[in-house]
């Protein structure tokens, strides 16, 4: 099993389409053996399913994420565990221990009408009143 998450500091970024990192952590027998940060070479929101792809990741954790970005992952064959935030490392572990809190139906809709700045979904971290949210 190879799961990647959207990283940034240490932490799940929240903006699928604009991270610029994934850690990549390499499992056998239900644990971490490896470990490393991969940079997405500029590549953003549908091609990054592609750059999963090549890292051989079956396994996706990230914040907020878009219907084209979770349809690539699909036909990609990439499990989604969206909606998560907080420590990348820790996730992992919550994942690999069956106790992953996640939202099955996060999406991230740039086009609410609570949004009111630039940046998207990464530079607020998703909280609340505005278009990111997990339904």
């Amino acid at each position: 099993m190879r799961i990647a998450v959207t990283y940034e500091n240490g932490n799940i970024f929240q903006h699928f389409g604009r991270t610029e990192q994934f850690k990549v952590y390499d499992i056998d027998n239900g644990k971490v053996i490896a470990s490393e940060v991969v940079g997405t070479n500029g590549n953003g929101h549908g091609a990054l399913a592609g750059v999963l792809n090549e890292l051989h990741a079956d396994t996706l954790i990230c914040g907020g994420i878009g219907g084209g970005a979770q349809a690539a992952l699909a036909a990609a064959n990439i499990r989604l565990y969206g909606g998560v935030s907080g420590n990348a490392d820790e996730a992992v572990e919550a994942l690999l221990a069956d106790k992953l809190e996640y939202d099955a139906n996060v999406h991230c809709d740039h086009h609410g009408e609570h949004h009111h700045h630039e940046g998207g979904c990464g530079s607020h971290g998703c909280g609340s009143d505005h278009a990111c949210t997990d339904h």
